[in-house]
Order: C-alpha cells, then structure tokens, then sequence
C-alpha cells in the first residue's frame, strides 16, 4: 500500500473508530477494530473472513508458521484455524484494523465470474494465509470507509464496494488459493465438511472415526489432511472450539466455569479447568477477567459464533 492511500485509510478509521475495541458499521459483515494496547501471544479462533491493517501488526503462529499482517500485508482465513496471535500497537500508534466477515454466497458469484474468465483455479488451497496488500484494494478499501463515514451511504454503496472488493481479493496474487478453498473441491473440501460438523456439534461426543466419515477418508488419510489443513489433529481441534466456546459464555452470558463447562460438553469440571489453563494460560475466571479488561468484544449477530480478538 503507498503511503497516501495508507494515510488516508488511516485517517478514516480513526474517525470512524475514536474509541477502543470494535466498532460495528451499517454493513453487518464489516467491523473496525482499535487498540491502544499491545497484546501478548493468545489462542485464538477466527471466523472465516478478511483482516486489513492499517496502522500496527499483527503475528499468527500456527506451527512453524508465521503470518503477518500489517499495513503491507493482509490475512485471509477460509476456514476456521485455530492459532496464537500477537499484536503491536500503542496509545501513540494504535492498531486500526477492518474485519470482513466472509459471506459466503457474494464471494462464491464472484468466484465464478472470475473463473468464467480465467478458467477455474489450480492453486493449493489454504486454511490461512496473509498476502501483499495490492493498491487497487488499498483504493477499494480507501473508498468503502469514504461511504462508511456517512451512514445511508455506507448502506446504499456499502454493498457494491464489499464486492469490488472480494473480486480484487479473489483474483489477487493469492487469490486462486482462496477460489480453490472456498470450492471446496478435493481433500479440502473434505475436510472443511467435517470442521462443519464440528462447529454445529461441539458439545456431542464426537470422536476421530465420525468425522472421517463425514469426510468420506480413512481415519489415517483423515488426521494426516486435517493436521495439514488447521495445524492441529481433529480432537484438539474439537477440545479448542469447546474452549473458546466456553470462554465467550463466561464472558458475554456471565456464565459460571461451572456451567460453560457442561454447555460445551465437558462431564468433568476439573478436566474443564485443567485443559482451559494449558489453552489459555490463566484459570477461567482469570482469564474472563483479563478478556473484560483488555477486550470491547462485538454483539454483531453471529460473532459469538467464533472468538474473539482479531
């Protein structure tokens, strides 16, 4: 991104975001966020959708891997990842940061238009990835938050800038990447069943060989392409979106460890404690209220349907 268009989009969000934590828009599926603060690593458990930094950065640690996203580089993630995420930020320079939630039926059109066009994408798809921020989305953002600023403009625009910008995503540098994903063809799209059942069943005992069957593998060709699609083997997976799930019923329902524990499947309290620690790093009432101190989480609908802090 050059630096006028950065300093504009700069300038935007800090109207459109005075204050810290999120700050929802007229689009429901868009959501700006500031921190004054920066934040140590923590787990964390993002919806499918678009992260666009303006200002500060961001770390993702999946594995050996590390994805930045910062005022050059943008995040994507296709489907849900558990991982560790860092931010740099400050009062001075605080991070201003816009969130997409995915919509899945505008991106699947303009997937195919684009594919119309360009034949349909071979490129390997993935989970999550970050990828350079282009001008010609830096302008399309630049324009959005310009109709965001005034709110029947923001309605009325609003949609057709959210397109221009999932074609510029889409038919980017990585773009085929995240057409082939969202496809789901393949191992891919195999797999993406089965983190479906999961998010829709959390709370059922599930084990390894149900969800091969709903990916139609092996239990052994079913832990190798879950373990390369999400860093993770299928239980632990399970375990973290119990977790997080859990977490965010503390938080926004005032709900006891007690009680979030039983919502998300767990039989055994000290099991519940015992695997939110080794997650989280703190107990659950401490963590809860490090979330209340450091976080102004979204009540947009469906946010609770994933954690937390982008």
């Amino acid at each position: 991104m050059d630096t006028s268009s950065c300093q504009r989009i700069i300038g935007l969000l800090c109207g459109l975001a005075p204050k810290e934590g999120y700050t929802l828009t007229p689009l429901p599926d868009v959501r700006l966020l500031r921190s004054d603060r920066p934040l140590r690593r923590t787990p964390v458990l993002y919806e499918p959708g678009i992260v666009i930094v303006a200002q500060g950065r961001k770390r993702g640690f999946l594995g050996d891997e590390v994805f930045v996203y910062d005022d050059q580089h943008y995040l994507v993630v296709s489907v849900p990842v558990p991982f560790t995420m860092e931010t740099n930020a400050s009062a001075d320079e605080p991070l201003l940061a816009i969130y997409f939630r995915l919509d899945h039926a505008v991106a699947a059109e303009v997937c195919m238009q684009i594919d119309e066009r360009r034949g349909t994408s071979s490129a390997p798809p993935r989970g999550l990835y970050a990828s350079p921020m282009e001008d010609a989305l830096a302008a399309s953002v630049r324009r959005l938050l310009e109709a965001l600023a005034s709110p029947p403009d923001g309605e009325v625009l609003g949609p057709a800038l959210m397109r221009e910008i999932y074609y510029r995503i889409l038919s980017g540098a990585q773009g085929g990447s995240l057409r082939t994903a969202l496809a789901q063809r393949g191992k891919f799209g195999m797999v993406a069943r089965a983190i479906r059942v999961i998010h829709s069943r959390y709370a059922e005992a599930l084990s390894v060989d149900e969800l091969a069957g709903e990916a139609a593998m092996s239990t052994s060709t079913f832990h190798a392409h879950f373990r390369a699609m999400t860093g993770t083997s299928p239980m632990r997976y399970v375990q973290s979106t119990r977790l997080h799930q859990a977490r965010l019923l503390m938080l926004r329902q005032h709900a006891t460890a007690a009680a979030a524990a039983s919502a998300v499947g767990y039989e055994s309290a000290s099991q519940f404690s015992r695997e939110f620690k080794r997650l989280f790093g703190r107990p659950p009432v401490e963590e809860v209220e490090r979330m209340k101190r450091d976080f102004t989480l979204p009540e947009a609908p469906g946010a609770s349907a994933y954690v937390s802090s982008h």
